[in-house]
């Protein structure tokens, strides 16, 4: 088994991100369509930032976004994983995930996102796990409602640098998410 496999779910196994990923990566942060609810796609240079952000985090928190690859083809999928976000002045663990077009809707995010959640309640022991995105994104929710999470609250965040309108959605590990807020 490769030693950078992090998390393996019934059809997936999550995996550090690499520079090789690059142009894999590519074809999600800089695809317009995948990037509806991002003020922009990423140029090249931003790939390599997002790459490099997340071996950073390996470093600093021992989590960040990894490569979700499909088993049984040993398909790139996109990135799912645990990165600490700032909401409103609170440092948080939020479940991010980016899925390629061509494999949505087929409960890969969702099954993505769910093992991180569980990884992060039993490797981190962390109270509770959040998800946000912007209040558009409907696919994005639906993964989060998938995942058990409860819609906590709306709020504006700088995303790259465009003021947006996002919502926070949040589970807790035995007690009410609202408490860790």
């Amino acid at each position: 088994m490769n030693v950078d496999i992090v998390i393996e779910t019934q059809r997936l196994f999550l995996r550090k991100l690499t520079l090789d990923d690059k142009n894999d990566l590519a074809e999600i942060l800089s695809d317009k369509e995948s990037m509806l609810y991002y003020p922009y796609p990423f140029s090249e240079q931003e790939v390599i930032n997002w790459i490099e952000w997340n071996i950073d985090n390996y470093k600093k928190y021992n989590h960040g976004l990894w490569a979700v690859i499909l088993k049984k083809d040993n398909v790139f999928l996109g990135d799912c994983g645990i990165t600490m976000q700032n909401i409103e002045n609170k440092l948080l663990p939020e479940i991010g995930y980016h899925i390629k077009k061509d494999y949505c809707n087929q409960g890969y995010a969702t099954e993505a996102a769910i093992a991180c959640k569980e990884y992060g309640f039993n490797t981190f022991d962390y109270d509770a796990m959040f998800t946000y995105t912007s209040v558009d994104n409907k696919p994005s929710i639906r993964v989060a409602e998938k995942n058990g999470m409860k819609k906590i609250k709306y709020f504006p965040k700088i995303v790259f640098g465009v003021k947006t309108q996002e919502v926070l959605y949040g589970i807790g590990r035995q007690t009410s998410c609202n408490m860790v807020l």
